[in-house]
């Protein structure tokens, strides 16, 4: 597999402590995308699939996997077995695209339709620079969407993530 870099202990890149592989090679090129470095597809370093998953296993701390880029779908059935390796260990999977969620669910690609499945929240859609935000969690720009995959497939229609309260459990209730 071809990445750039590795994260191990990522905090803007999905909720919680994760562990972030950024792919190498993307065909969008978006205008001022935060990682043109990961463009070109020969650049990087080649690494083997079980070498990530055995760096992946190094931190006890780490709760999530995230796939960014470059574009994880250019890898997508590399992806998809770390992905598979991340859940088996009971992580969270995040994966990054400058695709929409209805481009790659109309593909016909096994690889895109393995790690489609394998990923739990999907940011979608490519960096549009005049629609950047640094206000945005977890996004580059307002188009991109934050997508739980597994009920937008169950329900036939895209359904969003968003932030759990997190003090909501610390909160008394109003009598």
């Amino acid at each position: 597999m071809r990445i750039a870099n590795t994260v191990n202990d990522s905090i803007v890149d999905g909720p919680g402590l994760r562990f972030t592989i950024f792919t190498q090679g993307c065909p969008h090129h978006c205008p001022g995308c935060h990682n043109p470095d990961t463009h070109d597809p020969q650049g990087g370093q080649e690494i083997p699939v079980e070498d990530l998953i055995d760096m992946m296993g190094r931190n006890p701390l780490i709760e999530g996997l995230t796939l960014s880029g470059g574009e994880p779908f250019a890898q997508a059935a590399d992806c998809a077995r770390l992905a598979e390796a991340a859940h088996a260990v009971g992580w969270t999977v995040w994966t990054y695209s400058g695709y929409t969620f209805e481009h790659i669910l109309a593909s016909e690609d096994p690889g895109w339709q393995a790690l489609l499945r394998q990923t739990d929240v999907l940011v979608d859609g490519p960096f549009i620079q005049k629609e950047k935000s640094y206000e945005l969690r977890f996004r580059g720009s307002r188009n991109q969407r934050l997508i739980r995959v597994k009920e937008s497939l169950a329900r036939g229609r895209v359904v969003l993530w968003s932030q759990p309260d997190l003090l909501a459990k610390f909160t008394v209730p109003e009598s």
